[in-house]
């Protein structure tokens, strides 16, 4: 069963194609990565998954309706990349008002801030927390409503690798209870942490497949190696 469905998405601004028409599917209960290099069109294409993008033509369907139908605003869940939480608030109070919007307390609201590292900083402002904190904090705001789809934009970046890694078990953990979910960074050994792929470059979709069939369609172990051979391939066919 696919949660997202996305048939030849085009996507414009101004005069320049963002995205030139993509089809792919993502599967429910895995943790897919999308992955490509800054300006490659991944924050576009994730907007345009939560529905918050002007898009040219082309479908996206979430959990079997169109992307942002008021029936998935509390299905669906979007961690943008700049904090999206209260700066004057603590993080205790932050997660206790996404909680409140939820019909939920403060079990639930302490629970999600101790699943991103956070206990630690419960009564602290926001906005004296690092830009790695508050990104944790607006992760933790997203988990507490439990929505079906989890779409994360780098929400790794600026983490130390123990965070990192203690994030990504997090995340599989959701998978396996049946979240779905969209993780995009740019750093290609993230690839790896993934169930499947979706890899990006200049807004083109270069592969849709798991890192062991990327390794061996790109002829590498290593998965940056691979997805550059890739790369190199498609574009010694467009010349």
């Amino acid at each position: 069963m696919d949660a997202v469905t996305v048939t030849d998405l085009v996507v414009e601004r101004g005069r320049r194609r963002v995205l030139p028409g993509l089809s792919f599917a993502v599967p429910a209960g895995e943790v897919t990565g999308l992955l490509g290099p800054s300006g490659s069109g991944k924050t576009t294409l994730m907007r345009a998954i939560v529905g918050v993008q002007v898009v040219r033509s082309g479908e996206v369907t979430v959990l079997g309706e169109p992307a942002g139908s008021p029936a998935l605003r509390t299905r669906v869940g979007y961690v943008t990349q700049a904090p999206s939480v209260y700066e004057d608030l603590t993080v205790r109070e932050n997660a206790r008002y996404f909680a409140s919007l939820h019909g939920m307390g403060g079990r639930e609201a302490d629970a999600a801030i101790a699943d991103v590292g956070l206990t630690d900083a419960t009564g602290q402002l926001v906005r004296d927390l690092s830009g790695g904190q508050q990104g944790r904090v607006s992760l933790a705001c997203a988990l507490i409503g439990a929505p079906e789809v989890l779409v994360l934009d780098e929400p790794t970046v600026g983490l130390d690798p123990v965070l990192r890694v203690e994030l990504w078990e997090r995340f599989h953990a959701l998978a396996r209870a049946g979240t779905t979910l969209i993780v995009s960074s740019h750093v290609m050994d993230e690839a790896a942490r993934c169930d499947r792929l979706l890899l990006l470059r200049a807004g083109e979709l270069i592969a849709d497949s798991t890192p062991a069939q990327l390794r061996a369609d790109g002829r590498s172990d290593d998965l940056e190696a691979a997805f550059l051979n890739l790369v190199r391939a498609r574009e010694e066919v467009a010349a």
